[in-house]
């Protein structure tokens, strides 16, 4: 699969949306869901997303809980699995301080996979 392609499928399957808090209208970029394969990217581990929920995916200490992840409630009932993955990780980061976040996870259900795989990287 070529990267424009590659990235042409992920822009059809978001719907020129972020994948993991709906923003529409924003920049959006390729990002590769913990721990990354060492073979090549697969559209299987990638999610398109948006600036902000990027950069507080990826860093620890930029993640704010709070009403700008409430629609991770809906998010994380995807059937592409790395969104599930991201949406669970993010939910399981403010169930200590969003009651909606922890009522989420505590009605989730994961396959063994896909469990594993939120485990592997947080």
């Amino acid at each position: 699969m070529t990267l424009s392609s590659f990235g042409k499928d992920l822009a059809r399957r978001a719907r020129s949306k972020c994948e993991l808090c709906e923003s529409a209208g924003v920049p959006l970029s390729v990002f590769e869901v913990p721990p990354e394969p060492t073979e090549a990217v697969d559209i299987d581990q990638c999610i398109f997303i948006c600036d902000n929920c990027r950069e507080q995916s990826e860093n620890l200490k930029k993640f704010k809980p709070g009403e700008h992840w409430r629609v991770l409630a809906q998010t994380v009932w995807s059937e592409t699995a790395p969104i599930q993955v991201m949406a669970t990780r993010l939910l399981k980061r403010q169930a200590d301080s969003q009651a909606w976040a922890r009522e989420t996870l505590d009605g989730l259900f994961l396959d063994e996979e896909l469990e594993e795989w939120v485990t592997k990287a947080e």
